[in-house]
Formats: C-alpha cells, sequence, structure tokens
C-alpha cells in the first residue's frame, strides 16, 4: 500500500532562500530513489517562508529508506530543520 508524507515547513523571510534551494536539492536527489512515488516542494502562496511538502512512496519501509539516505541528512536534517521554526508532518495511507 502507497505511502504519504505531507509536511508543513515554515522559517524565517530571510531564510526561505536557503531552503527552497536545499528542499530543491532534496527532491531531485528523493525522485532517483527506488520506492519513490513522487515529492513535490511547493511555497505557501500567501506565507513568505512557508513551505508545503506532498511525497508519495510504494510502501512504509520506502520512507524509512528515504530517511536513511545520505542526501536526506545533507539537505533536510543538517540544512534545512536548524532553520525552521515551525514543522508538521502528517502520515497517511494512500487509499
Amino acid at each position: 500500500m502507497a505511502y504519504a508524507v505531507v509536511a508543513h515547513y515554515r522559517c524565517a523571510p530571510g531564510d526561505a532562500e536557503t531552503v527552497r534551494a536545499a528542499l530543491l536539492q532534496a527532491r531531485e536527489a528523493t525522485r532517483a530513489e527506488p520506492a519513490n512515488l513522487a515529492y513535490d516542494v511547493h511555497a505557501v502562496a500567501d506565507e513568505p517562508g512557508g513551505f508545503l511538502l506532498y511525497e508519495r512512496y510504494a510502501d512504509a519501509a520506502g520512507f524509512e529508506a528515504h530517511k536513511a539516505a545520505p542526501h536526506f541528512e545533507k539537505w533536510v536534517v543538517r540544512t534545512v530543520w536548524p532553520l525552521l521554526t515551525d514543522r508538521s508532518v502528517t502520515f497517511a495511507e494512500v487509499l
């Protein structure tokens, strides 16, 4: 069963370009993962520094493999997360 992840990230507007660039790097690497079905990055239209990520994987194990990938550590854990002022994540099984 496919597994979806929706993440809402918020950073200071002054950090938005750094976060945007890192998320786009993560997107390219993640789309090459065998279990990744989709990885879309959105800038929230009415919220400077707001981002929405929509990710789909073949299954929950595919998402776990994503979190263990070196590019996740580099672009998300070390670059994006330290700049965030707020982060929420929803996990779902695709019907």
